[in-house]
């Protein structure tokens, strides 16, 4: 699965993500320090400087999830909590490059404040270009880190985007095939049905070799990471004031903003596993 990784910052979705066997083809950091920390650990991958400036066209039918930690600010606690008449309320852009790049997943995160504030337009506007949206409040401490760092999760899925996307990759399968059989002429060997549905019929064989039906009709099937699990005195209600758990990094002023900014990676793992099994029962 190929991944376009907005508001990069120091590569936590990238991170997290990868390890669950995805692939990450495009970054957007707007951040100067952060983005030489992406170009350090992904020195191959292109870097978009500005969101407003990205082409999400560029990308389409190239990628399966678009995920991103759009700015918090106008959300937080911390701050003046001016939602969408913040000038740092970048959502619409990253709506604009959903719409433009059509992927199949949608991978949102923000603070908990959020929630009352505009979670509500960022699901509709979601529903509105046909995707199926569900929302977590996830803290840190669900994969035992030691702070409480409560998020929201938001996470979307088009079942026409991937229907779309598994047609086009079909296409390409069975292109692919047929120069191989054609020497590389790119000529057909006859135009049989039976050449026709190589790759289709190939596709079906795999699922039902693993005990899959072909139709994908249920859907993706997400289920909070936190169900039933219990939350000891061991973990930190809130977060140290000033330097948060990076405590101890000395006079290193971009680090602990950037490392404060960040997701936790281990979490986003746990979702992207999720979908990533999703992704392979569905073909």
């Amino acid at each position: 699965m190929k991944v376009l990784d907005l508001f990069s910052g120091i590569g936590g979705f990238s991170l997290g993500l990868e390890w669950a066997g995805m692939e990450t083809v495009a970054m957007c950091e707007k951040d100067k320090f952060c983005r030489q920390v992406l170009a350090k650990h992904w020195p191959d991958i292109t870097i978009h400087e500005d969101i407003r400036d990205l082409n999400g066209k560029d990308y389409k039918g190239s990628i399966d999830v678009v995920c991103g930690g759009f700015p918090c600010q106008p959300f937080s606690v911390a701050g003046k909590q001016l939602g969408k008449a913040d000038d740092r309320h970048l959502w619409p852009e990253m709506l604009r490059v959903i719409k433009e790049s059509a992927p199949t997943w949608v991978i949102g995160e923000n603070v908990s404040g959020f929630v009352s504030m505009a979670l509500d337009d960022v699901c509709s506007d979601l529903e509105g270009e046909g995707y199926r949206v569900q929302s977590f409040i996830i803290p840190a401490c669900a994969v035992e880190a030691h702070h409480r760092r409560d998020r929201c999760w938001v996470v979307a899925y088009s079942d026409e985007n991937d229907r779309r996307r598994r047609d086009s990759t079909i296409s390409q399968e069975r292109h692919t095939w047929m120069e191989h059989r054609s020497g590389g002429q790119g000529q057909s060997l006859g135009g049989s049905d039976s050449d026709v549905a190589y790759s289709e019929s190939e596709r079906i064989q795999r699922l039902r070799s693993c005990g899959l039906e072909e139709s994908h009709a249920h859907g993706p099937a997400l289920v909070p990471l936190c169900e039933g699990k219990g939350f000891g005195s061991t973990y930190w209600e809130t977060e140290p004031d000033v330097d948060r758990v990076v405590d101890g990094v000395p006079n290193r002023v971009d680090r602990i903003k950037s490392l404060g900014n960040a997701v936790v990676p281990q979490l986003v793992q746990r979702i992207g596993e999720m979908i990533y099994a999703e992704h392979q029962r569905c073909g």
